[in-house]
């Protein structure tokens, strides 16, 4: 059987969520020989633009630029994502199945309700997970590192990864998202959403401005709830 095993593990409401929070801490991780994965919990079958069909095309590439070792999707509905058994248990599931050293999830202050839901969630999942009497069908995994990463707002951050040199691939895995981000004009079909009103723009500047903290041109950002253990500063 082949190793499913990953050693990072992005949980996202959407796809694109992961990618506008840290396509370039993704990156720089899978070029230097870590093994990534985004699990999306819902297909956003509710997006304003594009279909099921498209958003899934898309986030294929987003991910194959990305080098991603896997990329799946929860089918959970979209909107409709709230606290209960049957939606961690399906994180959960998902967590033990790939059994990644650390876990990623959407901050949990954002304007769209779905990432603060999936914050919430993923946080129970990474407890349950490493229970071993729960679900006890499946082998318990324990989950050395939670941070949250921010989508649509900015917070005080605990770490921040420079993604300088892999901001490219940042931009690019976005771009792959076009349904989603490319503006209104005339004809082309788009209904103006908060997305396609200069977003990819606005992204660019809070990780330009992230990196300003520690003077590098690109940063994302990162929070833990738990204190970073270092041996020697």
């Amino acid at each position: 059987m082949l190793d499913q095993t990953v050693d990072l593990l992005i949980f996202g409401a959407h796809p694109d969520d992961a990618e506008i929070g840290m396509a370039g801490t993704i990156a720089k991780h899978t070029l230097a020989g870590f093994r990534v994965a985004i699990c999306d919990l819902t297909r956003a079958e509710m997006s304003s633009n594009g279909d099921v069909e498209t958003r899934r095309r898309e986030a294929e590439e987003a991910g194959r630029i990305l080098g991603l070792a896997q990329r799946s999707n929860l089918g959970m509905p979209d909107r409709g994502l709230y606290m209960s058994k049957d939606a961690v248990d399906a994180i959960t599931e998902e967590i033990r199945r790939l059994k990644p050293r650390i876990v990623f999830a959407p901050y949990w202050q954002d304007r769209h309700p779905d990432h603060i839901a999936c914050s919430h969630l993923v946080q129970e999942a990474v407890f349950n997970a490493k229970l071993r009497r729960y679900l006890p069908d499946t082998e318990a995994a324990a989950v050395q590192q939670l941070y949250f990463y921010f989508i649509n707002d900015l917070y005080e951050c605990d770490v921040m990864v420079d993604v300088t040199n892999t901001y490219a691939s940042k931009t690019a895995s976005l771009q792959a998202y076009a349904s989603q981000f490319t503006p209104v004009s005339g004809g082309n079909g788009f209904v103006a959403t908060p997305l396609n009103q200069d977003y990819l723009e606005r992204v660019e500047a809070r990780d330009r401005l992230l990196g300003q903290k520690r003077l590098v041109p690109y940063a994302e950002g990162f929070v833990s709830k738990l204190p970073l253990l270092v041996d020697l500063f």
